[in-house]
């Protein structure tokens, strides 16, 4: 214990963020999570094709549907609220929804756009899609509860009750980002991203609607450090890169994105008076990781554990293809516990868990609170968030 309380004070310190006084825990007794490939435990897999080995080899020992060789974050904040992992809404089998239900999806957008799955890997479950998803799923879950005879009847499913005392988490807008990017190019991108926010807040005001009051809301990571983009650089101009190596543009607008975004949570603080908004600043702790690496026990930073990638040639994790006339099985990395990125675009188990430890104990979080604080009940605490 004096170990953790230790970590605590040096990271806070590191970070320059102070730890105001410790709130009440909540009892939050189920997650509703909203999201992309970063928070899909199982959903975009059981809608179309789910990965193969060697996910899930780390942590579940098969793969699960998730793009990683185990945890997700959302797995992390689970066991940080002491839940079952979620199943995905869109899986029909053995899904336990008694603790929240996961309408993630992988390739996921904020806002809906003309592209397909079978060409870009683009979901065809916006945001606004999940959040008409979660609104069928609470109204027909309310009716079968109070239609059932007994106990018996009433098995996985989640308690009326619990949707206002839930945490709902929203971790989706890079793919809305690599979107822009790819259809009107980096320069242009900034003008796209008013309406991607406006939607999102939406999205938001809908769930608070249905009754919603706790959000645990992050940011975008920093998309110009995934490796598989840096795969494929040669010969950059000056000030392309920046001191990490990563793409300077794409950062910026990231950046320009997560500005907007927590501008937008301060308002809606203001204009949904019941509820409790945490914005989380993904970027920052994965930031934190990406340029601390090896010093966090992980090895060079742009290493991809599971797949190929360099200017010409993509063979994703799991699959197989050919290089210079020669076959080639894109399977994993001797030991992923050591590498970032899993396969390129996902972060590994043990990055996953590192930055989980840092966000759900509210290092990186506006109110400064742990996950275990973010309730209705504390709302109090929640007006000290920094300026």
């Amino acid at each position: 214990m004096k170990s953790i309380i230790l970590f605590l004070l040096v990271a806070g310190v590191a970070t320059g963020q102070p730890f105001p006084p410790p709130s009440p825990a909540c009892d939050i007794p189920a997650i509703y999570n909203f999201g992309d490939s970063n928070s899909d435990t199982g959903g975009i897999a059981a809608a179309f094709y789910p990965p193969g080995p060697p996910s899930g080899e780390t942590f579940f020992k098969r793969p699960v549907g998730r793009a990683s060789d185990g945890r997700l974050i959302i797995d992390f904040i689970a066991e940080k609220l002491g839940l079952p992992y979620l199943s995905a809404y869109l899986d029909s089998i053995k899904a336990n929804y008694t603790h929240g239900a996961n309408f993630a999806t992988g390739g996921a957008t904020i806002k809906r756009v003309n592209e397909s799955w079978f060409v870009n890997d683009v979901s065809p479950f916006s945001l606004d899609i999940q959040v008409e998803q979660f609104n069928q799923f609470k109204d027909r879950t309310i009716y079968l509860f109070n239609q059932a005879k007994d106990d018996s009847q009433r098995h996985n499913l989640p308690r009326p009750d619990d949707f206002m005392k839930a945490i709902y988490t929203i971790d989706i807008g890079q793919n809305d980002l690599a979107y822009v990017f790819r259809t009107i190019g980096v320069e242009a991108a900034r003008a796209a991203i008013p309406d991607i926010i406006d939607q999102l807040a939406s999205c938001i005001r809908q769930l608070y609607g249905k009754g919603a009051r706790s959000f645990w809301i992050h940011n975008t990571g920093p998309i110009g450090c995934l490796p598989v983009t840096h795969a494929k650089i040669v010969n950059p101009a000056r000030g392309y890169l920046d001191e990490n190596g990563c793409v300077s543009g794409q950062n910026l607008i990231a950046n320009e994105f997560n500005e907007k975004l927590r501008a937008r949570v301060v308002q809606l603080r203001s204009d949904l008076p019941k509820a409790i908004l945490t914005y989380v600043d993904m970027y920052s702790a994965k930031s934190q990781l990406i340029s601390n690496a090896k010093n966090l026990g992980f090895e060079e930073r742009f290493m991809i554990c599971c797949g190929y990638h360099d200017r010409d040639h993509d063979i994703y994790c799991g699959n197989q293809g050919k290089i210079n006339g020669s076959e080639v099985f894109a399977g994993s990395c001797k030991d992923p516990t050591k590498v970032i990125s899993w396969d390129g675009v996902h972060y590994s188990d043990a990055a996953n868990k590192w930055i989980a430890n840092q966000i759900t104990y509210g290092l990186f979080s506006d109110p400064p609170l742990s996950i275990i604080e973010i309730c209705p009940e504390n709302k109090g605490v929640s007006n000290l968030s920094r300026a």
